[in-house]
């Protein structure tokens, strides 16, 4: 069974909103052994299915998607999962997971703080 990861973003029609979501997956890639694709919710491209059907087109049979947003809400709930079922009839032979966002693990937290901390001036120790 393939693994691949998806990064899943909002979305935006300025190009240059995307960059450093980029230079996350960019980052990221070296730490992990696996295939990492950035998708975007709605109005950027690559979008989530079209990304989904190049993994499956690359015998990919198992897909977590992470999203990169600070919290669970309506899209989360509501949006992602179903395009996630969409996916699910379109592609039923492919495994399609929904990861909690990003933005609830206790690491984004505190990273999330030291950067604001020093954005502002403040020095943690």
């Amino acid at each position: 069974m393939s693994y691949a990861l998806i990064l899943l973003a909002h979305g935006s029609s300025d190009p240059h909103w995307r960059a450093p979501f980029e230079r996350f997956r960019e980052a990221l890639a070296p730490r992990l052994n696996t295939p990492i694709r950035l998708a975007y919710m709605e109005i950027s491209e690559p979008s989530l299915e079209s990304t989904v059907a190049e993994l499956v087109e690359s015998q990919v049979s198992r897909i977590e998607v992470l999203p990169l947003f600070f919290a669970a809400g309506r899209h989360l709930r509501h949006d992602v999962p179903a395009q996630i079922a969409a996916l699910h009839t379109v592609h039923p032979g492919v495994e399609v997971t929904l990861l909690a966002p990003v933005g609830e693990h206790p690491a984004f937290i505190e990273a999330l703080s030291c950067a604001v901390a020093d954005q502002v001036g403040e020095n943690l120790a």
